[in-house]
């Protein structure tokens, strides 16, 4: 039966793999941009797993990873929404093709939220790709009115 369990700084590589294959699956990037990401996000989320800044989530099952996850705790001004100076963004949601169609996203997302709650975060966000879009609506997730300026395209 698959459990969920969270990332040890040990589990970067893992992390770093399952982002690669996310945006190679969603078709956002290929080639040398994965490349350079791949070398510079790991020590970026290793560093963060250590600190509690970011939480990987796994689903396993006989010690296999089926699907993962992760949270970003950011520091964010207090604002209207939530005075709270910390937001979470939700990231690196992967499911291994073997995995799919079982709702390991959708319990991943579960377990996201009920962590965030638990930290006392009042405002979570994310990019949804296609694929996801709908599993976040369902968890009333809206869109936003954010822009994006690329400065370094």
């Amino acid at each position: 039966m698959p459990t969920i369990r969270q990332a040890t700084p040990a589990d970067a590589p893992l992390i770093a793999e399952h982002r690669h294959k996310m945006f190679v699956d969603n078709n956002f990037a290929t080639g040398a941009h994965l490349t350079t990401m791949d070398a510079t996000f790991e020590p970026w989320v290793r560093e963060r797993l250590a600190d509690g800044r970011y939480i990987g989530l796994f689903i396993e099952e006989d010690g296999k990873v089926l699907a993962g996850a992760g949270i970003h705790f950011q520091d964010f001004a207090p604002h209207w929404m939530d005075i709270k100076p910390e937001r979470a963004y939700l990231l690196n949601f992967y499911t291994a093709p073997e995995g799919r169609g079982h709702g390991y996203a959708k319990q991943l997302l579960q377990t996201a939220l009920d962590l965030c709650r638990a930290r006392g975060v009042g405002v979570v966000t994310l990019h949804a790709s296609p694929y996801g879009r709908p599993i976040y609506e369902k968890f009333g997730f809206k869109a936003s009115t954010e822009m994006m300026l690329l400065l370094n395209p």
